[in-house]
This record gives structure tokens, C-alpha cells and sequence, in this order.
């Protein structure tokens, strides 16, 4: 292929994604008591429902969004759920038609992507790259990590947070969230877990986690271990929280968690993807790596503070 036509298909892709998805992008302008604030949100129901970053409503209620074509709305902050940076509003009124969302379990490295935000009431933000890495980690203001994190190299401009990642089909496959570095941008994934978390707060207008109080690093084991528990490396107890669960159940600092409820563990991300609404006030089986021999407790994890 010559490599003018090359271009000419990046192109046509680029224009077609943009012309499909940037009209249901909306600006999102904030007011709270920290200010003004602005951002961008997606139309993702037919009846209003919008998608956005968490950070970009901290502390609000209400916002206005904006959209290319001059419609103008009011909304409310439905739910947001910090520990993966999504927030859902709901328009007063009719929107765009919806984005269609996508699954980014599918992407592979190299994939293009097209990133669209709204910042600052313009008539929309476009910048295309691909996905450079899949899997990344993103810290949060609560000291957790938001994990499989999708990391591309198409720009994310100011107020560009909370807009979309699309896929060359127009789907949208993450919510630019964060800029990392020149040339670098972050995108919470739309897959199956956060598709479950934007249901939830669209129905309950919070996300109820389980806390069970272990602060953990990742190690690597001595071959003997290694080949016992059948993993060259693991999550070793570094600090347990005073009255928390995991001390009711006797877990101490030292300790290598090899399972929790059934589940292999190795990262302290593995935890906190088991530490969902279902294993509150459950009781479930921890085995760990003490003194030489695999010891089981039964925690009791309770519901994790709003934050």
C-alpha cells in the first residue's frame, strides 16, 4: 500500500470515529465549593444518563453540559465511585443519542485509538494514537490502584477528562481520565467490571466495597516456596490495620497470603478485586505462609468507609 493511501485510510478512520461519537461528547462545566470546575462526559443511555471521571465531580451536585450542536443541559450527579474514577449524571432533559460502549478486554498493543473530550464549551477535542501498554495501575487519592488501566499515546488536552477513548469502530472502550507524561495518556477500561460499576451507581448512586485492613508488597519466594504454593512470587503482609478485620482473624505482619476465598493471591490489586459488596460480612478462608508451614484464618471483611 502506497503510503498516501495508508494516510488516507488512518484518515477516513479517524473522521469516521469522530463524526459517529463526538456529537453525544458533552463539555461539562462543575460548580462546587472548590470552584468551577470543567471536564467532559459521554451520553451512554438514551434517557440522559451521562459518563464521566469522578474526580472531575468531587464535591458537586449538579452540573451543565454542552454539547457540539448547542444543546445545553442541566445534570445531576447521580453517583461516583473514586476508587475507579467514574461518575454517572443524568441530564434534565433530551441528549445526543448514546455512544455505543465497547469492551477493552479486546484491545491489543498497536491498536488505534481515538480520544474525544469537549473542554471549555469548544466544539470538541480529536487526537488518535495507539494503545501503548494494557494492564497498567493508576493510584488514587484514596491509596488505592485502578487497575487494568489502558495507556495510549493520543494527547488528552485540558478538560479532556471524563470524555472518551474509542475504538477504529467508534465504540468507546475507555474514560480518558489522567495525562501521565508528555505523550502519554490514561484511560479507565470499559469492560465488564466497570460496566458493572456504572449500572450500580446508575441504580444505587454508590458502589459498596469490602475492607479487610492488610497492607501488602509483592515478593519473590525462595524456590521452595516458589514450587510449594506453585507462584514465584507473593503478597507479603506488610502492615495490619488496628481493629480491622484481618486482625480479628489473626493475620500478622510477616505473613505471606497465598489464597483468599479460594482465589490464588499474589498483588495486593488481587485483593482488592475480590474485595467487592459480595464478601462483606462473609466469612472467608485466608490461607497464608507462616513460620515454615500454610496456616488458614477466617476474616470477616466489613463494608469499606465512603471516601
Amino acid at each position: 500500500m502506497a503510503e498516501e493511501d495508508a494516510l488516507d485510510a488512518y484518515s477516513r478512520t479517524v473522521v469516521r470515529v469522530t463524526e459517529l461519537v463526538l456529537p453525544s461528547v458533552a463539555s461539562l462545566t462543575v460548580r462546587s465549593a472548590r470552584g468551577v470546575g470543567a471536564g467532559s462526559a459521554s451520553v451512554i443511555t438514551p434517557d440522559g444518563f451521562l459518563l464521566t471521571s469522578a474526580h472531575v465531580v468531587a464535591g458537586a451536585q449538579q452540573a451543565t453540559v454542552a454539547f457540539a450542536d448547542g444543546t445545553q443541559r442541566d445534570a445531576d450527579v447521580v453517583g461516583r465511585d473514586t476508587l475507579s474514577d467514574l461518575a454517572v449524571l443524568l441530564a434534565r432533559g433530551g441528549c445526543p443519542p448514546p455512544v455505543e460502549l465497547g469492551d477493552a478486554a479486546t484491545l491489543r498493543v498497536g491498536q488505534l485509538v481515538v480520544a474525544l473530550g469537549n473542554p471549555s464549551g469548544l466544539a470538541g477535542s480529536v487526537t488518535a494514537g495507539i494503545v501503548s501498554a494494557l494492564g497498567r495501575s493508576l493510584p488514587t487519592a484514596s491509596g488505592r490502584v485502578i487497575d487494568e488501566v489502558i495507556q495510549t499515546d493520543a494527547s488528552l488536552n485540558p478538560g479532556n477528562s471524563g470524555g472518551v477513548l474509542a475504538d477504529g469502530t467508534g465504540r468507546m472502550i475507555g474514560v480518558n481520565t489522567a495525562v501521565a507524561g508528555v505523550g502519554v495518556g490514561l484511560a479507565v477500561p470499559i469492560n465488564s467490571t466497570t460496566k458493572g460499576i456504572i449500572d450500580t451507581l446508575m441504580t444505587y448512586g454508590r458502589v459498596r466495597r469490602a475492607w479487610l485492613g492488610i497492607a501488602g508488597i509483592e515478593i519473590v519466594l525462595s524456590p521452595e516456596l516458589a514450587a510449594r504454593i506453585g507462584s514465584p512470587t507473593g503478597l507479603q503482609v506488610a502492615g495490619v490495620s488496628e481493629h480491622s478485620p484481618a486482625e480479628a482473624a489473626g493475620i500478622h505482619p510477616g505473613d505471606i497470603v497465598v489464597e483468599l476465598d479460594r482465589k490464588r493471591i499474589v498483588t495486593t490489586t488481587a485483593v482488592q478485586r475480590l474485595m467487592v459488596e459480595d464478601a462483606i460480612d462473609r466469612p472467608i478462608e485466608i490461607t497464608v505462609w507462616r513460620n515454615g508451614a500454610l496456616v488458614d484464618v477466617i476474616a470477616v471483611p466489613r463494608e469499606l468507609p465512603r471516601v
